[in-house]
């Protein structure tokens, strides 16, 4: 009977984060930037969103926790990012995940991840134990490997988008890439 009852709760929990989304115009100009070949394997366009907090497996009751404290959280106006320049976690000679960085826009979308990270905690969620930079993952790199050539290539992008929204998205996996579905949708500026 307990076994049945905890495949319930299990069945009922969803692989949650909260983001923010690109813009179209951004997605293409960032991939009409981009090398035609990167290392590892690549995040497809239109995955591509900043993760301002990951939460992982959640059950019902603290996801619509999450909402209930995104929802009312003040999350300011409406701001712009610049996209800078490529970099590497955890170093550049031994990388795992390769991504695109913010310069204008950074302090800003920190902010929001410092919301979000409230909003998780709120909700019963372990803190959070890394600092938070804003990037987009574009590829993940495994046996991990040296992108120091590709970053000292120096590729600029200089795209900007504005931020208007941040999204709890579902993330399902299997049979392909992820794909993230839009739970809900907080406007900036309201």
């Amino acid at each position: 009977m307990e076994r049945a009852a905890e495949k319930r709760v299990a069945e009922k929990r969803e692989r949650l984060f909260i983001g923010v989304p690109l813009s179209e115009e951004a997605r293409g100009a960032i991939a009409r930037s981009l090398p035609k070949k990167l290392p590892g394997k690549v995040v497809p366009a239109e995955n591509w969103h900043f993760t301002l907090r990951f939460l992982g497996s959640t059950e019902p009751d603290k996801r619509d926790q999450v909402i209930r404290t995104l929802t009312a959280a003040t999350c300011g106006p409406r701001f712009n990012v610049r996209f800078n320049e490529l970099g590497a976690f955890p170093s550049p000679g031994r990388a795992r995940i390769l991504w695109l960085g913010v310069d204008e826009g950074a302090e800003r979308m920190a902010q929001l991840g410092a919301i979000a990270e409230a909003a998780a905690r709120i909700a019963g969620f372990a803190a959070e134990t890394r600092e938070l930079k804003p990037h987009l993952t574009l590829s993940r790199i495994d046996p991990p490997a040296s992108v120091r050539a590709l970053l000292g290539s120096k590729l600029r992008f200089g795209t900007r988008m504005t931020v208007d929204s941040v999204i709890l998205y579902r993330s399902r996996l299997g049979g392909g890439p992820a794909r993230y579905e839009e739970i809900v949708r907080i406007a900036l500026g309201r």
